[in-house]
C-alpha cells in the first residue's frame, strides 16, 4: 500500500505497527487505574522514558493511589518542609518540587529484571544510597512468590504484571524516602 504524498511524504511505502509479544512498562501503567497518580508523577521525570525502552530491563515498584494518597506529605512535598521563615520563589518552588519527584520515583525503580524474590534479597534502586529488601513470610504455599513477600518488612505487593520490558509490581505501600 503507498499512502499519498501528502500523508506519508514521497508515496513512502505504509509499513503497519504490528503488535507482537507482551506490552511494554508504559503501557501497563497506562491501563492500571490503580497506579494512575504514580504513573502521572513518573511522566514528570526522564525516567518515564525506560518505561517504554524496549531494551531497558527494569523492576517498577508502583503504590496504589490509596497508599500515595495515605503519604502524610506528598512525594513532589520532599522529606520535611521548607523551613519556616524561608520563602522560595516560584521558579525554585517548581525546581524543588521536580527533584523531590525524581527522588521519590527513582526509589520505585530496580534497573534489573527479572529480579529473585526467593529468600531475603536486596536490591539497589535507582536513588543513589537507597535499597529495598524482600523478605519471604509465611503464608499460602499454592500462591505466587511475589505474594509470599513483603518489601522493607511492611509493604504487601498487591499484584505482579509483566512486560516485555520488565516488570512491575503493585505495591499496597510506598517506598519510604530516609
Amino acid at each position: 500500500m503507498v499512502l499519498p504524498t501528502s500523508q506519508a511524504g514521497l508515496g513512502e511505502p505504509f509499513a503497519p505497527v504490528t503488535f507482537s509479544g507482551k506490552p511494554s512498562l508504559a503501557d501497563l501503567l497506562t491501563i492500571e487505574s490503580s497506579a494512575s497518580i504514580f504513573y502521572s508523577y513518573a511522566r514528570e521525570t526522564e525516567l518515564s522514558k525506560l518505561f517504554s525502552d524496549a531494551d531497558a530491563r527494569t523492576t517498577l515498584l508502583v503504590p496504589t493511589n490509596k497508599a500515595v494518597i495515605a503519604l502524610p506529605r506528598k512525594p513532589h512535598e520532599g522529606p520535611a518542609p521548607v523551613r519556616e521563615g524561608v520563602i522560595l520563589s516560584e521558579a525554585e518552588f517548581d525546581n524543588l518540587s521536580k527533584q523531590n519527584v525524581e527522588r521519590w520515583v527513582s526509589a520505585h525503580i530496580i534497573p534489573q529484571s527479572p529480579i529473585s524474590l526467593d529468600g531475603p534479597k536486596e536490591y539497589e534502586t535507582l536513588l543513589d544510597g537507597k535499597n529495598v529488601t524482600f523478605t519471604p513470610e509465611k503464608g499460602d504455599k499454592d500462591a505466587p512468590v511475589w505474594a509470599r513477600v513483603l518489601l522493607n518488612g511492611n509493604v504487601r505487593l498487591k499484584g505482579m504484571r509483566e512486560a516485555s520490558n520488565g516488570v512491575m509490581y503493585i505495591l499496597d505501600g510506598t517506598v519510604i524516602l530516609d
